[in-house]
């Protein structure tokens, strides 16, 4: 039960009212007198008492495990699920997924603001722009969430309709009508402000990404157990999930290969940024640092087009003749320009 769907009828819940009072109202610069506690109870909830009846319930509290500390100006809850920062970051990270709608991100962030008292909430009054921010138009992601994540738990395939955008706007199936994905799900990550599936394709032997905002419809496969990730060739001497995210940061499905960039000095904050630290630098000059990484090679494609003028690939040959054709469509488009 919520502390504010309490509806006061005797002694018996003052205690609950306190400490919903204490956490609304109270914060380490910001105390309540028993005057002031008196008060709140008498004018929000139409109940009379003295100020022993206030100190012996919030005694009573502190019984109990509540970190009520008491200072001169008066009593403050000093133990919350979340500070205003962890809060903060909790709210932002809803405000800018893009794999949920505008719906349930709003819905998300006004449950996390509940968690902060009165003070916290006046200084987030602002994050109410959702319309102007990308959200998804599915409205079964949340769904998908939580049915994906017990499937994951119950070690079971699951099925799914996989859509992508038309013309209107709108999702529609990727394949024809009825074609329904069967896949062995391993784990959901966050990439670019969207959920992935990290899974394995049932007529497969590779690990596919599928976007959790592009999939409808879920259907646990309660008789058939996920196929064990140590199965897949590509995971037969482990899988480090980290360094998978590392190496697919487009989230490109393949395997990772060895990279070698020539990279301007500026460039280090990206290259971390980007891929970690787990890389190795093969030379380093006044001008310019040569390094090596692993990384999907159709992702470094991507990554090396958006970073192009100062990020040269050295290897592999494949990749730098890719650039090269990529280069000269660019090219062909812009030189009349």
């Amino acid at each position: 039960m919520e502390l504010e769907n309490i509806i006061p009828t005797d002694k018996k819940c003052l205690n609950i009212l306190i400490l919903k009072i204490l956490k609304e109202y109270t914060d380490e610069e910001h105390c309540l007198t028993q005057q002031a506690i008196l008060g709140i109870l008498h004018s929000q909830y139409a109940m009379k008492y003295d100020r022993r009846t206030i100190r012996a319930n919030i005694d009573s509290l502190r019984d109990l495990g509540y970190a009520i500390e008491h200072t001169g100006s008066g009593y403050y809850l000093n133990d919350r699920e979340f500070d205003d920062a962890e809060l903060r970051m909790l709210i932002d990270s809803v405000l800018f997924n893009k794999s949920i709608s505008h719906a349930q991100a709003d819905r998300l962030i006004k449950k996390l603001k509940k968690l902060g008292n009165a003070y916290f909430q006046s200084k987030v009054k602002h994050v109410c722009h959702l319309q102007s921010l990308q959200h998804s138009n599915n409205p079964q992601t949340m769904l998908n969430i939580d049915r994906i994540s017990e499937a994951i738990a119950k070690n079971r395939q699951i099925s799914f309709v996989y859509r992508t955008y038309g013309r209107d706007m709108k999702l529609h199936p990727r394949k024809e009508a009825g074609y329904r994905y069967f896949v062995s799900p391993y784990y959901l990550v966050a990439n670019n402000g969207r959920y992935y599936l990290i899974a394995n394709h049932s007529s497969h032997d590779n690990i596919s990404h599928y976007r959790v905002d592009k999939i409808t419809d879920v259907c646990i496969q309660e008789g058939t157990p996920a196929r064990l990730l140590r199965s897949l060739p590509e995971c037969a001497d482990g899988y480090d999930l980290p360094r998978h995210m590392a190496e697919h940061i487009y989230m490109f499905a393949g395997k990772g290969t060895h990279i070698t960039l020539r990279i301007e000095p500026f460039m280090m904050d990206d290259i971390i940024d980007w891929f970690g630290k787990d890389f190795s630098i093969l030379e380093d000059t006044e001008t310019a640092l040569t390094i090596t990484l692993q990384c999907n090679e159709a992702a470094m494609l991507y990554w090396a087009l958006q970073y192009g003028q100062h990020v040269e690939v050295i290897k592999p040959d494949s990749l730098r003749k890719k650039l090269q054709a990529a280069a000269a469509s660019l090219y062909s488009k812009y030189k009349n320009a």
